[in-house]
C-alpha cells in the first residue's frame, strides 16, 4: 500500500527511499524575493550584496573585531574583512588596524580600487548561490546519516591536509569556530567535509566543501551538503553559497540540489606592505 505522511519538513512516500522537501513548508521567506532586511553599507540594497561585513554585524559577530565600520576576523579563523562602505576613510581605517604583510580579503559587489597605502593583490570572480528551490532529501540524511559526523578540534590536522589538498577555500587553524563541520572518514581518515562560515542575518552560507581526490565519484559532496541544507533549514535559514564562476563542476553540483545564482560577486585580495 503507497503509504503518506506530513512530518514537520515535507512528505514522505514510504514506498520511495527520498523525501520531499517542500521550501515553504520549512522557511515562508523562499524563491527571489528575499528577506527585507537592508545592508548598512551604501549603494548595497540586500544583506547578501556585503555578505562579510552583514555576517560581522549579525551571525558572526562573536567572531570579529571593530568598530562601526571595519570588522575582521582574526586571521586564524578567516582571512576575510569585512567594510561597511568601500569609502576610502573606511580603508584607511583597516589599514591601521592591520598589522605589516598582512594580506587580507573582501567580498565586493563590484571591481575595486584599493587605494595606497594598501596594495591591490589580485582579483577574481564569484557567483552567489541561493538555496530556493524544492530538493529530495535522502531519509537517512533526514533522520541522521552514520556515515557523516560531526568534526572537533582534534579533526583540524587532518581538516588542514584535506583543505590544502582540494583548495575549496581559505581554511585556517581556527576555522573550525564557524561551526557545523562534518565529515566523512573511511579507514579513520577524513575523506570528504563540509562546514558553514558566514551567517548573514537569516542567510547561513554553507563551505569548505570538498572530497578527497582519491574518493572522488562517491557521493559524499552531495550527501555533505544535503546535510548541510537539512540543517540550516531545521533553524529556518536560507542556505547560500559561494563558487568560482569557472567551476562548473561544482556549480551543476550545486544546481542539483536546489541552488540558484543569485548575482556575481569580487573577491579583493589586498595586502599591507611594511615590516
Amino acid at each position: 500500500m503507497n503509504l503518506r505522511f506530513f512530518p514537520l519538513f515535507g512528505r514522505v512516500n514510504l514506498t520511495h527511499t527520498r523525501l520531499e522537501i517542500p521550501l515553504s513548508c520549512i522557511f515562508s521567506n523562499v524563491g527571489h524575493n528575499f528577506a527585507p532586511y537592508r545592508s548598512l553599507s551604501k549603494n548595497m540594497e540586500h544583506v547578501l550584496d556585503n555578505p562579510i561585513w552583514n555576517g560581522l554585524i549579525s551571525g558572526n559577530k562573536h567572531l570579529g573585531e571593530g568598530n562601526d565600520s571595519v570588522k575582521l576576523f582574526p586571521v586564524e579563523i578567516s582571512t576575510f574583512v569585512g567594510l561597511r562602505d568601500f569609502s576610502h576613510e573606511n580603508y584607511m581605517d583597516l589599514y591601521e588596524k592591520l598589522p605589516p604583510q598582512s594580506v587580507r580579503a573582501t567580498f565586493a559587489p563590484r571591481q575595486l580600487i584599493i587605494p595606497s597605502p594598501l596594495a591591490f593583490a589580485g582579483s577574481m570572480e564569484i557567483y552567489q548561490m541561493v538555496h530556493d528551490r524544492p530538493v529530495d532529501v535522502p531519509v537517512e540524511i533526514l533522520y541522521g546519516d552514520p556515515n557523516i559526523v560531526p568534526l572537533n578540534k582534534s579533526h583540524v590536522p587532518q581538516m588542514l591536509t584535506l583543505t590544502k589538498l582540494t583548495n575549496p577555500g581559505p581554511f585556517n587553524s581556527r576555522t573550525i569556530e564557524f561551526g557545523n563541520f562534518h565529515g566523512i572518514f573511511r579507514d579513520n581518515k577524513l575523506v570528504a567535509m563540509a562546514g558553514q562560515r558566514l551567517k548573514v542575518f537569516q542567510y547561513t552560507e554553507v563551505s569548505a566543501v570538498c572530497t578527497h581526490p582519491d574518493n572522488v565519484g562517491n557521493g559524499y559532496a552531495r550527501r555533505l551538503l544535503l546535510h548541510q541544507i537539512n540543517m540550516i533549514r531545521q533553524q529556518s535559514d536560507v542556505p547560500i553559497l559561494h563558487v568560482k564562476t569557472d567551476n562548473e563542476g561544482a556549480i551543476r553540483l550545486y544546481e542539483s540540489v536546489g541552488f540558484t545564482i543569485r548575482r556575481t560577486l569580487n573577491v579583493i585580495i589586498f595586502k599591507k606592505a611594511g615590516h
